[in-house]
């Protein structure tokens, strides 16, 4: 089976439910959306948020990704920055302790974090300071860390920081790996989006975006998105939450749609990490691009029924079981 490495923001989430968007409001955050924050604004939210009602996880979003393929035995491996800290340090610990192979740099600057706040609907809000993690620059990369590895992930997110997105994607190509990115945010896609298109057409194989992603992207509704990024990349993926997923690759000349799983949500943090996480497991098995969505679904749909971006070993168990009998095979290991 084939390799995934993960470039991305090394961060870890403190996930905490909010009683009404109303908190969101005094905030002056927007629902839904990712916004950068400073340490004065972190220790501001922190200060608002009830330590009893939190929960502590890795995070960023190419690392959920990873995280969630490990889970399902593949091979993967992630780059990134942390501190010298508790948060850092717990980041690599449980990073290993999921099955992932990290190849994480240190920095003097404290580690990174995201404040998720997570409305009554299950849906997120989220308030990142990057911290370390936003110090990868391109003298960090090297060609030898792509060796070994068939695919790259990145996540959108890194588009802040242009030129190590434009070197790694430049690197991972010389050693003839297969790119796919998650655009991440609309307000990402809004403020870089001229980037993300060239990137997209000179070195992404595969792209994945929410709705209000694919609408930034390109314009379109979410039918129409998924044709115009498969005119640009070999496989584009746009998910619509309930209304499942759409799916269409030019040399397979299909418009795919895939239901959601019915789920009981209780917060959607990661559900779209982990659709890539079963897409991609579909992708690096040789599955057919349909039963690729089907387990992208699968995964999404578990995801969203608990806190945050992890879910415990029985819940993976039943994941795979249930693949085992879409890929019409036994039991993953």
């Amino acid at each position: 089976m084939k390799k995934v490495l993960g470039m991305g923001n090394a961060l870890v989430d403190i996930l905490s439910k909010i009683e009404s968007d109303a908190v969101l409001n005094d905030l002056s955050l927007k629902k839904g959306s990712m916004q950068l924050i400073d340490n004065d604004f972190l220790h501001f939210l922190q200060e608002k948020i009830t330590a009893n009602n939190s929960v502590l996880a890795t995070g960023g979003s190419a690392s959920n990704t990873i995280s969630g393929l490990a889970k399902l035995g593949v091979s993967t491996g992630f780059f990134g920055k942390i501190g010298t800290d508790s948060i850092g340090n717990f980041f690599k610990e449980d990073a290993t302790k999921q099955g992932v192979q990290v190849h994480l740099l240190t920095s003097d600057k404290k580690s990174g974090c995201c404040i998720s706040l997570v409305s009554p609907d299950g849906e997120r809000t989220m308030g990142t300071y990057l911290g370390a993690a936003c110090e990868l620059n391109i003298d960090d990369l090297t060609l030898s860390l792509f060796e070994n590895y068939s695919i790259l992930h990145i996540e959108g997110y890194l588009v802040f920081n242009q030129p190590l997105i434009e070197k790694a994607v430049s690197l991972a190509k010389q050693v003839g790996l297969k790119i796919s990115i998650d655009l991440a945010s609309f307000n990402v896609v809004e403020e870089n989006l001229a980037f993300l298109k060239n990137l997209v057409v000179k070195y992404v194989d595969v792209v994945f975006a929410n709705e209000e992603e694919a609408q930034s992207f390109t314009g379109k509704d979410a039918v129409e998105a998924v044709e115009r990024i498969a005119e640009m990349c070999d496989v584009a993926v746009v998910k619509v939450g309930k209304g499942g997923s759409y799916i269409k690759s030019v040399a397979d000349g299909q418009l795919h749609h895939v239901p959601a799983t019915v789920s009981n949500v209780l917060d959607t943090t990661g559900a779209g990490d982990l659709y890539a996480s079963g897409f991609l497991f579909g992708f690096t098995s040789g599955y057919s691009l349909d039963l690729c969505g089907k387990i992208g679904s699968i995964v999404a749909g578990n995801v969203v029924e608990v806190m945050g971006a992890k879910m415990e070993e029985s819940r993976w168990l039943a994941i795979k079981n249930e693949i085992g009998k879409l890929a019409g095979t036994h039991v993953l290991q």
